[in-house]
């Protein structure tokens, strides 16, 4: 299974948590995210704090609903530059996009998924579906208390 498989059911706009970590230890916070083609793309200023925390590490971790992901981010430069990104962006978020999205020190990363991890209810019973990205393996692990 690729990442676009994957990521298809989050496709679009997204209110996601991300979560990193820096010398001052983690940190997590609500992100108005955009999944495209198997990956996430945020903005953030380059004075905030997670910036400082992925220019230093760039692995990174997000939730939303019954996901957890993890991966590394990209810097990709400011938003205006990626037209296909300010687009969506300013459809899914139009209130952010206006207020931040062309600010100067404002930034865009792209998250790459390595590894994931999704609760589904198969026949009603909870299963814990697993996914490598490094080799498009998907296991998926019945709960049993």
């Amino acid at each position: 299974m690729t990442a676009c498989e994957l990521l298809a059911p989050l496709e679009g706009g997204r209110k996601m948590v991300l979560a990193t970590a820096g010398a001052d230890g983690p940190s997590a916070r609500m992100m108005s995210v955009i999944v495209r083609e198997g990956c996430l793309y945020f903005q953030t200023d380059r004075t905030m704090r997670k910036y400082r925390q992925l220019a230093a590490r760039p692995r990174a971790a997000f939730c939303v609903d019954n996901w957890q992901l993890e991966g590394e981010c990209t810097l990709l430069g400011h938003p205006a530059q990626h037209e296909w990104f300010c687009r969506a962006y300013q459809q899914a978020f139009p209130s952010s996009f206006q207020r931040y999205t062309m600010l100067e020190e404002e930034c865009l990363f792209r998250f790459v998924p390595q590894y994931a991890e999704r609760w589904l209810y198969e026949e009603g019973q909870p299963v814990l579906l697993r996914w490598s990205g490094a080799i498009g393996a998907v296991e998926k692990e019945p709960y049993r208390p």
